[in-house]
């Protein structure tokens, strides 16, 4: 018998760096950095960092150190791309991130003196960010810490110990174009790049726009712009625009294959706590994804599918392993072993990871990015 995996999530890393040439024009002068933290918002950091650098792209970003150090592992080295990483504790690999090169992102006072304890233990300068937290409220120096934090990392660069490469911030609702608060942390982002330069940091990198930012705010793109949701084809600003409006493509495209089949009557209670019940006699589908998969709960009877080319809602409620779908009059049409599209690019009527996130109560972010590692990856590289 065929053998095929009961669901798999399509990566089409053509999409992705059709996204990034789209991207790099919209950005103007200022470069590109791909994010691909979250193991690529769901979608395999590797695979889709090397069609990154493929691409042309030559500054890549991560959340966590051990993210970073993945990327040097699988032979991502600086010849190909600078590795940026700004989510770090105490206890964190300081030492091997400066041994392979990854740029540290440092956010406060404190985290200065494990850089440089790292730098002597391996006798390698480091590459630092400073973060100035501009009004988000969450990482990043305060506006009272700036000053003494500026002047303790020129002092520590003049000394031959760190380079600072880049100073950094994040707004609060860049997906708000017009609110009010925009205008303020840029205020407050070029008062804090003028603090570093009158102290002698010269760094490459201003950066503060993220996917939202670069597509609707100009004046945020500064030297570079770190672009994540909207490399993998999702828009960040969906109340404004379509990825199709922004010219993106859905890079991830979730399916999996019906697992069951019946015919049931009137009244039929549809998984746990019976919050379904059939309206009159009609067929089940049993679809193998669940919330261990990343199938939010949340979307209990209001996710939309596509089975056998034909668009369907979740019925009852999502469980770990399964959910169910209503097939209604057109039962006869569908058999065990037919496809099932959860998300995708939308095309011939099947859903959106965007219409996931609406009927769920939340994001496209969480949608793509909770799929999880029980669901296979395949690689579509549109090469040849």
């Amino acid at each position: 018998m065929e053998t095929a995996p009961r669901a798999e999530a399509l990566i089409d890393l053509a999409a992705l760096r059709d996204n990034l040439s789209a991207l790099r024009e919209r950005a103007g002068s200022a470069e590109l950095m791909s994010v691909l933290k979250a193991d690529a918002y769901g979608h395999g950091a590797v695979p889709c960092a090397r069609a990154a650098v493929a691409a042309g792209v030559r500054r890549l970003g991560t959340a966590t150190p051990e993210e970073a150090l993945a990327l040097r592992a699988a032979g991502i080295g600086r010849a190909q791309a600078d590795v940026l990483c700004w989510l770090w504790t105490p206890g964190s690999p300081w030492r091997e991130a400066v041994t392979a090169d990854v740029e540290i992102c440092v956010s406060g006072m404190w985290a200065l003196p494990h850089v440089l304890d790292a730098v002597r233990a391996t006798g390698r300068p480091a590459r630092v960010h400073l973060k100035v937290d501009t009004g988000l409220g969450r990482n990043g120096a305060s506006a009272r810490e700036w000053h003494g934090l500026v002047a303790a990392a020129r002092a520590a660069e003049a000394e031959g110990m760190i380079s600072v490469t880049g100073v950094l911030s994040h707004l609060a609702r860049a997906d708000e174009p017009g609110h009010a608060s925009i205008v303020a942390q840029l205020d407050a982002f070029r008062e804090a790049v003028a603090v570093a330069s009158k102290a002698g940091l010269r760094p490459r990198s201003r950066h503060i726009a993220n996917s939202a930012a670069t597509l609707t705010l100009p004046e945020s793109r500064f030297d570079m712009v770190r672009v994540g949701l909207a490399q993998y084809g999702l828009s960040p600003v969906p109340e404004l625009y379509s990825p199709a409006e922004l010219g993106l493509r859905p890079v991830m495209t979730l399916r999996a294959r019906v697992a069951h089949v019946k015919r049931v009557s009137e009244g039929h209670g549809i998984s746990y706590g019976h919050t379904y019940r059939t309206t009159g006699e009609t067929g089940l589908a049993l679809v193998p994804l669940g919330y261990a998969d990343g199938i939010p709960r949340h979307a209990s009877s209001t996710g939309p599918v596509q089975v056998a080319g034909r668009r369907r809602t979740v019925a009852g409620r999502v469980a770990m392993d399964q959910f169910v779908v209503d097939l209604g009059s057109d039962a006869a049409e569908v058999e065990v072993g037919d496809p099932v599209e959860v998300f995708g690019a939308g095309e011939h009527g099947g859903p959106t990871a965007e219409e996931w996130a609406r009927a769920a109560g939340t994001i496209s972010y969480e949608i793509v990015t909770r799929i999880g590692a029980r669901v296979p990856r395949r690689y579509l590289d549109g090469v040849g």
